[in-house]
């Protein structure tokens, strides 16, 4: 990413399509972000009108934030680490209900250069919160600290995109 380029091209094109669809259903979206830092709010706030349609978003990239801002349980946390299945959907449930969002989504994982909490780099859990169910998915993902996180924006505007239109259907 350069410094003129806040999103990247395919990260664009489907930011395009979640603000569309989130406008025509009339829902919101709010993010909690851990490895990707703000990426997600930063892709979809790129798009004219995203102010009908995003929330806002949390940056928990500290463990403890999680716990405090987003509601995610601390004995999880204690147990599993930050980089877990678990912790995402607590996140994308936790983002949702605070900042009062028909959807939640949420990242964490590990970016590198180093593992984390036992688990290899680019190991991350990406997940979409509605009121009736959140869905999670894990993804390995390979390549440099940059391409893993461009790929976790990628695959959770795309997750969104998914739910958002089992919604329209």
């Amino acid at each position: 990413m350069t410094e003129n380029e806040p999103i990247w091209d395919d990260a664009r094109v489907l930011a395009e399509q979640v603000i569309m669809l989130l406008r025509q259903a009339g829902g919101t979206v709010a993010a909690a972000e851990s490895l990707t830092g703000g990426l997600v709010v930063a892709g979809l706030t790129t798009v004219p009108g995203a102010s009908h349609a995003v929330r806002g978003g949390v940056v928990a990239y500290a463990t403890d934030l999680k716990t405090a801002l987003l509601g995610v349980p601390r004995a999880m946390l204690d147990k599993h680490g930050a980089v877990y299945p678990g912790v995402a959907t607590a996140m994308a449930d936790g983002v949702r209900q605070r900042l009062g969002a028909t959807f939640g989504v949420a990242t964490t994982g590990v970016a590198g250069p180093d593992p984390q909490d036992g688990q290899p780099v680019g190991t991350v859990h990406i997940a979409v919160s509605a009121d009736n169910d959140t869905v999670v998915r894990t993804l390995a993902l390979d390549g440099d600290r940059d391409r893993i996180r461009r790929l976790t924006v990628e695959r959770l505007l795309a997750l969104l995109i998914g739910r958002l239109r089992e919604d329209i259907r």
